[in-house]
C-alpha cells in the first residue's frame, strides 16, 4: 500500500477501481456506501445471498469465508480488501494478502479474535485491563485467584453483544459456568465497579499516520450497545486524551492499517481499563456519518486505499440510538409491525439508517437513529423524545 489507490476511470472503456470487503452485514453496507460515494466500485464476499452489503454492491461473491475459489475471485477483481467483522478467518486474510493489499492485516485481526491474546497485547502495550485468568482446562480452575470473583467468564473466541459470557459470583460456580459454555477456552475477568463505558475509533494508514474520532460515551443494555453520546457528557478531558493515546498506542504496536475501535471502562476512581477492541468500524461510531465531516467508514476507505488522513471534525452534537428487532414487536401482539417512523422523522435532526434486513427478530440489529443538534443538551432532549416514541427506555 505504498501508493494511493485513486478512484475513477482513466479512459472511455475503463472501469472504476474496485474495493473489496469480507462480510456482508450492516458494517460492510455502510463501508460500501462510503466507497461508492468516493467513486470506487465495490465487491462483497458473503455466503448469504440476501446480505445487506451484497444487495447494494457491484459484485457479490457468494462463498464461505474460507472458500478458495471465492477468495481468488475477490482478489481477481479488487485492488484492496478489508473486513467488516473480526471473525473472518485470519488465514483467509493472509491468503488474500499474498495477492492484494489487505487492511487490517491477518496478524492484527488474529489478536482481536482471541480474548486472551487481546488482553496479553494490552498488557504488552502498557495499557491496563481488568485482572483475568485463562481457563482452558479443569486444572486451570483450581489455581484461580479468589480475588477474581465476582467475575465474568467469557469465551476466548466468537463472543459478542453479550453472547458467550456468564456471570460467576464465586469460585464454587466456576465449573458449572465453564460447562455451560461447553468447556471451550475462556477468560475469567474480574467484574469491576464502573462509572462509564467509552470507546475510541482511530484510523491508521500504512505510513503510520493516525487520526481519531471524538471519544464516545456508551450505554449497553443486556450486553448490546443501546445509546452513544458524543461529545461524551461525563468524561473529563484528561481521561479522553488518555483513551485516545492508548488506542493509538495499541494500533501502532500491531502495525495496524485501517479503522480500529477500542472500548474502555472508566472505573469509579476515574481510571481507565481497556475492555476489548474491534478491527473495524464500530456500532458506537455510526453517529459520525451524520455528525462529522468524515465518517468512520470514509476513514476505513482512505486507510485501505492509501489516501490522506486529515483529522476528522465533529460539526454537530449527536446521540445515536441502536434499533433492535424488538421495536417491531412493541405492540405485544407477537406480530411484526412497523415502528412509528413518520413521527420520529418529524423530529429536528433525526437521521434514520435501516440496514436492509428482510426480517426483524428480537435482539437483531436492524438500524440506528442519530439525532444531531447544535449543542449536546438539545441532541439529548430530542433523542429522549425519539426514544419515548419508539418505546425505548430513557437514559
Amino acid at each position: 500500500m505504498s501508493s494511493a489507490l485513486l478512484p475513477g476511470a482513466s479512459g472511455p472503456d475503463a472501469q472504476p477501481m474496485m474495493l473489496g470487503v469480507m462480510g456482508g452485514g450492516q458494517l460492510a453496507r455502510m463501508f460500501v456506501h462510503a466507497a461508492q460515494a468516493m467513486g470506487y466500485a465495490t465487491a462483497v464476499l458473503d455466503p448469504d445471498s440476501g446480505s445487506p452489503a451484497g444487495l447494494v454492491s457491484h459484485l457479490h461473491v457468494h462463498a464461505a469465508y474460507d472458500d478458495a475459489a471465492g477468495l481468488a475471485q475477490l482478489a481477481r477483481h479488487c485492488a484492496a480488501i478489508t473486513t467488516e467483522f473480526e471473525n473472518v478467518p485470519a488465514p483467509s486474510l493472509a491468503r488474500l494478502a499474498a495477492l492484494r493489499p489487505v487492511a487490517p492485516g491477518a496478524e492484527a485481526v488474529a489478536i482481536c479474535q482471541q480474548r486472551a491474546a487481546e488482553k496479553a497485547h494490552f498488557e504488552q502495550c502498557g495499557v491496563r485491563c481488568a485482572p483475568y485468568a485463562v481457563i482452558a482446562s479443569e486444572a486451570d480452575q483450581s489455581g484461580v485467584d479468589a480475588a477474581l470473583f465476582p467475575g465474568l467468564l467469557k469465551t476466548t473466541q466468537l463472543g459478542y453483544d453479550g453472547k458467550g459470557q456468564l456471570a460467576v459470583a464465586t469460585s464454587s460456580g466456576l465449573a458449572a459456568a465453564w460447562a455451560q459454555l461447553r468447556r471451550v477456552p475462556c477468560v475469567l475477568e474480574k467484574r469491576l465497579a464502573l462509572r462509564h463505558e467509552i470507546s475510541v475509533i482511530v484510523a491508521r494508514g500504512a505510513n503510520g499516520t493516525w487520526v481519531h474520532l471524538p471519544v464516545q460515551q456508551n450505554l449497553h443494555r443486556d450486553g448490546i450497545l443501546a445509546v452513544t453520546q458524543v461529545p461524551a457528557p461525563d468524561i473529563e478531558p484528561a481521561v479522553a486524551e488518555q483513551a485516545i493515546e492508548q488506542a493509538a498506542r495499541i494500533a501502532t504496536s500491531m502495525n495496524y492499517v485501517g479503522a480500529l475501535c477500542v472500548e474502555f471502562f472508566v472505573l469509579q476512581d476515574g481510571t481507565l481499563v481497556a475492555n476489548e477492541m474491534a478491527p473495524r468500524p464500530h456500532n458506537s461510531g455510526h453517529y459520525s456519518i451524520d455528525a462529522c465531516d468524515m465518517s468512520q467508514f470514509e476513514l476505513q476507505v482512505r486507510c485501505m486505499a492509501g489516501l490522506p488522513l486529515p483529522q476528522p471534525r465533529q460539526h454537530s452534537a449527536a446521540v445515536m440510538l441502536n434499533l433492535l428487532g424488538d421495536l417491531w414487536f412493541g405492540a405485544g401482539t407477537g406480530q411484526a409491525t412497523t415502528p412509528p417512523w413518520q413521527r420520529v422523522l418529524a423530529l429536528p435532526g433525526a437521521h434514520l439508517h435501516l440496514y436492509g434486513k428482510a426480517e426483524a427478530r428480537p435482539g437483531r440489529k436492524m438500524g440506528h437513529l442519530t439525532i444531531t443538534a447544535c449543542d449536546a443538551a438539545t441532541a439529548r432532549r430530542v433523542s429522549l423524545e425519539a426514544a419515548a416514541l419508539l418505546g425505548l427506555p430513557s437514559f
